[in-house]
């Protein structure tokens, strides 16, 4: 639901699923209605970094986000006030984003009194090569804390972790850092319109090591609450490259992504779970391969089959000597209105 006056704009948005409803939207942004180049937005609303994280649900062809998105920022939303500016006379073509936030992402509960720091810078070239080529880029930065619940954290060395213990390590905040780029190019050639995009990003995420109630994604996941384990500060990195081309301009588009998260950069996967080394689960990367199609039945109605090879190589864990079948096959028909 979207209500939308002189001075400001409401949105609240629901997410059924067999979990049950939650919130999703629920915020208000205000603006002049002689200067809409400036919008402050406040509640719960789509974290600014970057591109595929506020990039619409609804108008996104690949089935899902990248694995890096869904396990640093899971939901996509958080809870904060943000600043929006994009000039409408003078460089038009950029716009600028500066978000803080309480770093709990959907839950929206703080479970400490830090805030987090998100900014973005994004231009948008739309005119070019006769109104056929578009050319968007970006940057963004995150700086945040994860505090720590007990009085030991193991930080990344060549190899492995080691634990390092001391009394003021409890209630300590760590950061939480990112720091990414992104590319968007669409053609619209002869044959139909051609997409290309891709998003990078690197930091430092802490997490917990990964046990019998904590899978290997949910290892290096941000968090929702206190974390009551030992802090593992983690090195990462991850891309996606999402190809699209429409066939013969047709109601059909294929559709190919790559996708890449490996939460811990310093370590090879050959040495995951080696004796002594405190490495788990939650240090395995994952690259994932999809490819498939979808189909415009109409202006409202869209076919989407989408299939995913997700690979991961063998690390001396029982569980993940080898790749685990994990491939995910995906169809959905989407209506919007």
């Amino acid at each position: 639901m979207d209500r939308v006056d002189k001075f400001s704009s409401v949105v609240f948005q629901l997410d059924g699923t067999q979990d049950g409803f939650r919130i999703m939207d629920a915020f208000i942004q205000f603006h002049s209605p002689d200067h809409k180049s400036l919008k402050f937005t406040a509640g719960l609303f789509n974290r600014p970094f970057g591109y595929s994280i506020a990039y619409s649900s609804g108008y996104r062809d690949f089935p899902e986000r990248a694995r890096v998105f869904q396990t640093l920022m899971p939901r996509e939303r958080d809870l904060g006030a943000m600043i929006f500016y994009k000039p409408q006379k003078i460089l038009p073509f950029i716009t600028t984003e500066l978000a803080v936030v309480n770093g709990s992402g959907l839950n929206a509960k703080d479970y400490d009194s830090n805030k987090d720091i998100i900014g973005n810078l994004s231009f948008d070239f739309d005119s070019l090569a006769n109104k056929k080529l578009h050319l968007g880029f970006g940057g963004s930065i995150y700086k945040g804390t994860v505090r720590s619940n007990t009085d030991t954290y193991f930080k990344s060395i060549e190899n492995g972790f080691i634990g390092v213990t001391d009394p003021s390590n409890e209630n300590y905040n760590f950061r939480r850092d990112y720091y990414g780029a992104n590319l968007q190019l669409a053609y619209d050639g002869s044959f139909g319109s051609t997409t290309f995009k891709t998003e990078y990003i690197q930091g430092k995420q802490p997490g917990v090591a990964a046990s019998a109630s904590i899978s290997g994604l949910a290892a290096s996941q941000s968090f929702s609450a206190q974390p009551t384990g030992n802090l593992y500060l983690r090195n990462f990195n991850g891309y996606f490259f999402w190809l699209t081309q429409q066939i013969a301009n047709s109601k059909l588009t294929a559709i190919v992504g790559y996708d890449v998260y490996d939460p811990n950069t310093d370590i090879d996967e050959a040495e995951i779970g080696r004796t002594g080394n405190n490495t788990t689960a939650g240090d395995i990367k994952f690259s994932t391969l999809g490819y498939g199609f979808t189909y415009a039945l109409n202006g409202r109605l869209k076919l989407t089959v989408y299939n995913e090879h997700v690979k991961n190589d063998g690390t001396m864990l029982p569980n993940y000597q080898n790749d685990i079948k994990d491939n995910v096959f995906t169809t959905r028909l989407q209506y919007r209105w």
